[in-house]
């Protein structure tokens, strides 16, 4: 379903970049750092916020598309991406570097929008992007940089001046980075909403709408595989209110990176209308973003409660940041009829946990939490191990094992818990307590501009991508760490029969030729450019091979659902629904019933308040 889709004229197409450019040719070993997230090491997924932002404009008449180039390129690897978007019609186009591990594949991409739109602006957005925005506005591919965590008005704002062709300049628009004549000027971060309520996160409807709208169904899938096993997300937060050290979405980085003082949640009342559609086309596992706790006692209860009132098909996915007594999990198991956890330990180490802010509390309450969510009906417990934290060293890594050990056999060895490890990887976090602070939490840093990061990302070894070392372990002992606990863990899960002979074998392989092909890696790094380049191009096929599912099995994260896959009449019943009321729209438009520019001036008008 790819007929004429780019005929049509787009006020804004979204692009999602892969990680590294052209991945289809370079010989990158990624090794684990994508194995306990739904996408591949490209990371396909794109952030939420594009769907935000295409749900927002098109609710005032503006065509907006979104165009996951990464996850084209996974799915064909002859896909054209040039030839793509040289066909594309567009009045602007935005890219995000939101995680940065995209930080080579977005501006690589932007260099290519320029290259057959020269006259069409391009924007970037994203934590990332906020972060390093006096940097992306020197490339002469990238004309603004919307900064901040909720931009969708901004978007609006300078769409219209665009449209407009205004010569005042853009220092109206609030939390804009933007050039003229060879001047830069940022206007500060005023624009900081205590409200997420005006805004879809996702917009489902809009992706839904608009696979029929613009006759593509291909461009917007957000990762390989969604329709076969298609995941969903709602974020019920932004900010945070706890500091983790090594999070770039702490309470700190918020501050410094958006201005954003508080956390603010999304209200019961518009999660609740989330779920009520996602239940409409898919029966796969809804994660709830941030630990909805956050928003205190009546929050939870509001939402608990209306969830009771659903005929709730799905399974619920909490993640949980801190402590939860037997009370909490009663109440789950009153209102959902099944649901989850996820919980980040990172150590099994409790002075390490408290150091790094991360579930600050002891091992005995951590077991005594997890026995009440079995007792309470939980479906599915996923607990997570780090590597490559503040104060960890190779021991401390490997006992991460042994509280697993122990968690097992304290939890009755219930086969509802599973058990992960993993490295914090490819790189620090910017905004967060460690990367800005490096030698007061622990860290030595590699890189710092964006263009160190850049250039890690074409590393060949995901060892040498790594942009820190701690003070406990250099780069070297972090990645045998990572492989020497994965290794463990997985032998305590096949002993315990968590996991089956085939997944334990191939889970061994894995492990042990990834360990090879480091080795092989730092012999060819010794060799002459030509040379290594030659040799790393022979080796290429046999890496990509192992360059997912590494350290663990590949369905271990993954939920057990009657129904994996999309409800395709459910879907078209919607999209269809959706186009009906996009065609009333437009023909209010047309006879003059709805004038998008007024609609638009109001709510620049609104946006100046804040």
């Amino acid at each position: 379903m790819d007929i004429g889709s780019d005929q049509m004229i787009y006020d804004l197409v979204l692009l999602h970049p892969p990680t590294v450019y052209d991945f289809r040719k370079e010989m990158l070993f990624t090794g684990p750092i994508s194995d306990v997230v739904p996408s591949s090491p490209v990371f396909e997924m794109y952030p939420i916020g594009l769907t935000s932002i295409g749900d927002y404009l098109e609710r005032y008449g503006l065509k907006v598309k979104i165009i996951n180039i990464a996850n084209r390129m996974l799915l064909n690897p002859k896909f054209d991406v040039e030839k793509k978007i040289k066909n594309i019609k567009a009045k602007a186009f935005g890219i995000d570097l939101h995680w940065l591990p995209h930080a080579h594949g977005s501006v690589e991409l932007a260099k290519i929008v320029k290259k057959y739109h020269p006259d069409t602006p391009v924007m970037f957005g994203g934590l990332s992007s906020t972060y390093f925005h006096k940097e992306l506005i020197e490339y002469p591919c990238i004309d603004f940089v919307m900064r901040g965590d909720t931009t969708e008005k901004l978007i609006l704002m300078l769409l219209n001046k665009l449209e407009k062709k205004e010569t005042t300049g853009f220092s109206d628009i609030p939390n804009l980075t933007w050039k003229r004549d060879n001047q830069y000027f940022y206007n500060e971060i005023t624009y900081v909403p205590d409200s997420l309520d005006e805004f879809n996160l996702p917009g489902y409807r809009y992706i839904i709408g608009s696979v029929f709208k613009y006759f593509n169904l291909l461009d917007p899938l957000p990762y390989k595989g969604w329709l076969q096993y298609p995941n969903t997300a709602i974020l019920t937060s932004k900010g945070c209110s706890y500091n983790c050290l090594i999070c770039g979405g702490s309470k700190d980085a918020y501050d410094l990176n958006c201005n954003r003082k508080k956390l603010v949640m999304r209200s019961p009342k518009k999660m609740l209308e989330d779920i009520a559609l996602i239940q409409r086309f898919t029966r796969a596992p809804i994660f709830l973003l941030n630990d909805i706790r956050q928003g205190g006692k009546d929050y939870v209860d509001e939402f608990l409660d209306g969830l009771a009132r659903m005929k709730l098909k799905n399974e619920l996915v909490f993640e949980l940041f801190n402590y939860a007594d037997e009370k909490f999990f009663e109440r789950l198991n009153r209102a959902i009829p099944k649901y989850s956890i996820e919980l980040t330990l990172e150590s099994a180490d409790e002075d390490i946990r408290k150091y790094n802010g991360k579930l600050p509390c002891t091992n005995a309450k951590v077991i005594e939490m997890l026995q009440y969510s079995l007792k309470h009906g939980c479906a599915k417990i996923d607990l997570f191990f780090m590597t490559g934290i503040p104060n960890q060293d190779y021991d401390s890594a490997m006992r991460n094992v042994d509280f697993c050990e122990t968690i097992h056999k304290e939890c009755g060895e219930d086969l509802r818990i599973s058990y992960f490890v993993a490295p914090l990887s490819p790189f620090l976090d910017p905004g967060s307590p460690a990367f800005e602070n490096p030698e007061k939490y622990g860290y030595k840093k590699f890189c710092t501009k964006l263009e160190d990061f850049r250039e890690a990302m074409k590393q060949p070894s995901w060892k040498n991508m790594l942009s820190y070392e701690t003070n406990k372990m250099t780069r070297a002992q972090i990645v045998q760490s990572t492989y020497d606990s994965a290794l463990k863990l997985n032998e305590f899960k096949f002993r315990n029969k968590i996991i089956a002979q085939n997944v334990y074998d191939e889970v061994k392989l894995k492990i042990e030729k990834s360990v090879e092909f480091l080795s092989r890696l730092d012999d060819l790094a010794l060799l002459p450019q030509d040379e290594q380049q030659k040799q790393l191009a022979i080796i290429k096929d046999e890496v990509d091979s192992i360059n997912r599912h590494s350290i663990c099995g590949e369905n271990e994260l993954k939920w057990e659902v009657k129904k994996l896959f999309a409800n395709f009449p459910s879907l078209t019943y919607i999209g269809l629904e959706l186009l009906i009321k996009d065609v009333i729209k437009d023909i209010k438009c047309k006879i003059g019933k709805i004038d998008r520019n007024e609609v638009i001036s109001n709510k620049n008008q609104n946006i100046q308040k804040f």
